[in-house]
């Protein structure tokens, strides 16, 4: 595998000078399906990380119905920040299906909002598992098993019927069988997919039907955006917050998928893992098609400082019309997924 497989998606200048560059792979898909454009080799399995939650929290959604709903919904689809807000819904989710913190099985963390992390430092507090960013997401998966009378000690188990059934939504909605299976950094199954795929999974959440399951996961995230990430400066809140209607969602190693309302999707894999342009690198694909993101101009660009003060920007620099423009079907496949 050789970098020059890939496209050049971002660059990073400082005062004139090119510093860095991020290069990785981009898809966009038309509203009927198809291709619009892409860059890269989007057809190359990925590993999701937490650009997949909203799957997962579907998976869970189905399971436990209308006992996932609202914010706690939206903290199933989403990598919280571990604000007190946060903890408080998955305490009482927890609560609610007659469970402890102790049944997480995610691991032991710092929260990520920093005002949060220090006051409990301050306080010497300790890494907790509720705290953790997928805390909101295993505590859904709990909440699904109480429901269908699943065991829960072992919830995280491949061949778990909650895994099973996750894995069955993962590959309907991408309309692709699952290229990889592996274990994600919360000790979740993750499924690997192509970009293509992870696109086509977020156009289908926006097109759902109103008040079908999948409708009502991606109805949460955009009411609820604060739970899906944090209230202090969080990529995928921010974005959902400037552009509202859009559904987003990131994860490890520079992944992000985005679907405006219109049923346009975009995936983004960034090859150094670096997350740092990937939503410039989205809102610049979704630009490049005519979606509407005049509401998220401050998110495309990423200052670069010197001495706390900005010196130049980390900026998408997709050329597209070297990169490929396709107009072949991305409809899903007829391949069933093993469960």
């Amino acid at each position: 595998m050789t970098i020059f497989r890939y496209a050049e998606l971002a660059r990073v200048v400082r005062n004139g000078f090119v510093e860095s560059r991020h290069y990785g792979s981009v898809v966009v898909l038309a509203p009927d399906g198809k291709i619009a454009l892409s860059a890269g080799v989007p057809d190359e399995p990925v590993l999701p990380r937490s650009t997949l939650k909203p799957v997962q929290a579907l998976a869970c959604r189905i399971a436990a119905g209308d006992e996932l709903t609202g914010p706690a919904l939206a903290l199933a689809a989403g990598s919280h920040t571990g604000d007190d807000r946060h903890v408080e819904v998955v305490r009482a989710m927890l609560a609610a299906a007659g469970l402890t913190e102790n049944a997480l099985g995610c691991p032991e963390d710092w929260p990520e909002d920093e005002p949060t992390r220090d006051r409990l430092i301050r306080a010497d507090g300790q890494r907790d598992r509720i705290r953790m960013n997928c805390s909101g997401k295993h505590a859904a998966m709990l909440v699904a098993c109480v429901a269908r009378s699943w065991s829960t000690h072992d919830y995280l188990d491949p061949d778990h019927p909650l895994q099973r059934e996750t894995a069955a939504a993962v590959a309907r909605l991408a309309g692709a069988p699952i290229a990889h299976r592996a274990v994600d950094g919360c000790g979740a199954p993750l499924f690997g997919l192509s970009l293509t795929g992870l696109a086509r999974t977020f156009q289908a959440l926006v097109a759902a039907p109103a008040g079908s399951d999948e409708a009502l996961v991606a109805q949460a995230m955009r009411e609820h955006p604060e739970y899906v990430g944090g209230w202090n400066g969080h990529p995928n809140t921010d974005l959902m917050r400037a552009l509202p209607g859009v559904l987003a969602k990131g994860g490890a190693e520079g992944v992000l998928a985005v679907a405006a309302p219109d049923g346009h999707a975009v995936a983004v894999k960034a090859i150094d893992g670096s997350p740092r342009a990937t939503t410039a690198i989205a809102l610049a694909a979704l630009d490049a098609v005519g979606v509407p993101v005049g509401g998220a101009d401050a998110l495309r660009q990423v200052p670069v400082l010197g001495g706390g003060v900005p010196v130049g920007a980390v900026t998408a620099v997709i050329d597209w019309t070297t990169a490929s423009s396709r107009t072949e079907a991305a409809s899903p496949r007829t391949e069933k997924e093993e469960s």
